[in-house]
């Protein structure tokens, strides 16, 4: 089915481009959504009549999402989760996560808007992109960790996936002497 793009779409095409998509992309998404017309002469017509409408309002929308984009510069979220000591998330972090996470913090973002092909499921620093608009992208950052505390230290660059690094002892540098008292009297009649 042939269609007039009524703003921008991702690897689709520009506003005012007539298109080829396949008929359930359309009827499904596209038409039902406002994002496009059929294309015939009428709507030729009625769109070349509303155009400078539509490129206000497109116009606004992507203002709205660049002061958005603004607001998350530089911004990283901390997500406390339960782990176990290799690192892994008992549960993981999915895209309504995330919208929960920036609601808490004031940001109305959708659950379709945040790109997150897999769930997190380990702890660690993680990059996540944000679509604000058909042309503003913003890519936050996630730390996931187990505690406020070591998403300070995870921050700072310290890796929280082995024993030493959660209990703050290295396990490979203990040595017999560490358990013991060498002048401990071993008979034991203390004498």
């Amino acid at each position: 089915m042939n269609v007039i793009l009524l703003e921008r779409i991702a690897k689709l095409g520009q506003m005012g481009e007539t298109v080829k998509v396949k008929d359930g992309f359309a009827r499904n998404y596209l038409l039902p959504l406002g994002k496009a017309l059929r294309a015939n002469a009428a709507n030729k017509t009625r769109f070349e009549a509303e155009r400078a409408t539509l490129e206000a309002r497109n116009l606004e929308r992507k203002s709205e999402a660049q002061t958005v984009a603004d607001a998350l510069e530089g911004k990283s979220f901390i997500v406390v989760r339960s782990a176990g000591e290799t690192g892994q998330l008992y549960g993981s972090v999915a895209a309504r996560d995330v919208v929960e996470i920036l609601a808490a913090e004031g940001f109305n973002i959708g659950r379709n808007q945040v790109e997150l092909n897999t769930p997190i499921k380990s702890i660690g620093l993680h990059s996540v992109v944000l679509h604000l608009h058909a042309e503003v992208e913003k890519a936050i950052e996630l730390n996931v960790a187990r505690t406020a505390e070591e998403a300070e230290r995870q921050q700072k660059g310290e890796s929280l996936t082995s024993a030493d690094a959660i209990y703050g002892i290295d396990e490979d540098a203990l040595r017999p002497e560490d358990f013991f008292d060498p002048d401990a009297d071993r008979d034991g009649d203390d004498e």
